[in-house]
């Protein structure tokens, strides 16, 4: 079972996360690892068919599912006709994060730590140096005296 989180405008890289997590375990994300096919025509072949009848239902799921998981009052704004790719791009537009933000979060965090005693030292170490990677993915490079010493 998948939980997706509802989208606060705070909480939108889980969100994103949580819900492609739950298309892809669905079986219902071509639409949104594929463009919309091509419609349909008398020479269309069967396979062309299937595909954009799969596509179709695809979109449509993934559509009601973004739409149910966003708050009410956020969802002015977004366009009410489009694909699921579309509708994600304009929320990401919207709600994305700003690398500086969350970098500044993840250094208080690893500056602002301190034992407290629950737990064990390991688990502690073990939290400070995943904080000390997580910058170094963003591309921001600390030196390890600095850590080491703090």
């Amino acid at each position: 079972m998948v939980t997706i989180e509802i989208l606060t405008g705070i909480n939108f890289k889980k969100w994103k996360q949580d819900l492609l997590f739950a298309m892809e375990m669905a079986d219902v994300h071509t639409s949104l690892v594929m463009d919309k096919p091509v419609d349909l025509n008398d020479s269309s072949s069967d396979d062309d068919k299937l595909v954009h009848a799969a596509w179709m239902k695809s979109n449509r799921l993934c559509l009601l599912s973004l739409k149910r998981k966003i708050r009410e009052h956020l969802k002015s704004g977004f366009p009410s006709y489009c694909t699921t790719k579309e509708l994600l791009a304009a929320v990401a537009q919207r709600y994305r994060v700003s690398s500086n933000a969350e970098i500044r979060t993840i250094l208080q965090e690893l500056f602002n730590m301190t034992y407290n005693g629950s737990g064990g030292v390991r688990d502690y170490v073990i939290r400070m140096v995943d904080y000390q990677t997580k910058p170094k993915a963003l591309n921001v490079s600390l030196s390890d005296a600095a850590c080491i010493v703090h």
